[in-house]
């Protein structure tokens, strides 16, 4: 029978959730007094789109017909995405730097919790830019034609994406703790795995090593799925992964989701240790 003066603890699975949306709060609280991290994702594909797909669109041409503004959009939406690893690696790096590691390990709260609140947050963040770089897409021309089910499956293959990336940026922060080296890193991923992918142009146009590469990346399997979901035009080719795309999306995001979440979480217990 239970008191009104009962203190029993929560079951582990509440607390860890409490804890969690604790240090997701936490992130979105810091948002409000510096918003130069909403800034940062939401740039970059803005001026993509701007630049390639307003400015310069006369000028290019994809394999299999269609509009370029409407072509391009899936990939400055996955854009987005890779736009938030540097960021969460840096606030990681700070936070290890600062002993907010050490605060934690005084305290009753998992350890896993703190990492995935991070994340957590940082997905509520990245949503946000989304949302913004949606609408003004829609302002420069870009339209789905799939219907409001294929538009939601869209998104949501983008959230998932957003998500596996920002465990990417949690495994950045705690390998390197150098602020210059995570900002030098996290800027060259984001332009390899657009630019080398099918994002903004036909891997077909690629040389040969070069399209393989673009074939295997998962951007390109994420923005190929999103672009059939939405029913924008798809450029022609691709090798096996454009031909079997769902396929290629499960298994790049599971697997880079699986080895970055096991490394994050072992170099975190290390250390707090």
């Amino acid at each position: 029978m239970v008191t009104l003066t009962d203190t029993r603890r929560p079951t582990a699975p509440v607390a860890f959730a409490v804890e969690s949306a604790a240090v997701a709060g936490r992130r979105l609280r810091r948002l409000r007094r510096g918003p130069g991290r909403l800034i940062g994702v939401i740039m970059n594909p803005l001026v993509s789109m701007i630049v390639l797909g307003y400015l310069f669109q006369g000028s290019l041409a994809i394999s299999g017909g269609g509009d370029y503004q409407e072509y391009i959009f899936a990939g400055v939406a996955a854009q987005v995405g890779l736009a938030g690893i540097g960021p969460t690696a840096v606030a990681i790096a700070m936070d290890l730097r600062g002993g907010l590691v050490d605060r934690f390990r005084s305290m009753p709260i998992s350890r896993s919790a703190v990492l995935l609140g991070h994340t957590l947050g940082d997905l509520a963040v990245g949503m946000i830019g989304l949302t913004v770089v949606t609408g003004v897409g829609m302002l420069l021309g870009w339209r789905p034609t799939s219907g409001p089910l294929g538009l939601l499956a869209g998104f949501a293959v983008l959230a998932v994406f957003m998500y596996v990336m920002l465990w990417v940026g949690v495994l950045l922060g705690m390998v390197s703790r150098n602020l210059e080296t995570i900002n030098v890193t996290a800027g060259l991923v984001t332009v390899l795995f657009t630019f080398l992918s099918n994002a903004f142009q036909s891997v077909d146009r690629l040389p040969g090593w070069l399209r393989l590469v673009a074939e295997w990346n998962p951007v390109s399997a994420v923005v190929t799925a999103v672009r059939r979901l939405w029913g924008n035009p798809v450029a022609t080719g691709g090798g096996f992964p454009g031909q079997h795309v769902s396929w290629a999306v499960v298994l790049s995001l599971g697997a880079v989701l699986t080895v970055t979440v096991l490394l994050s979480l072992r170099r975190y217990r290390s250390a707090a240790s």
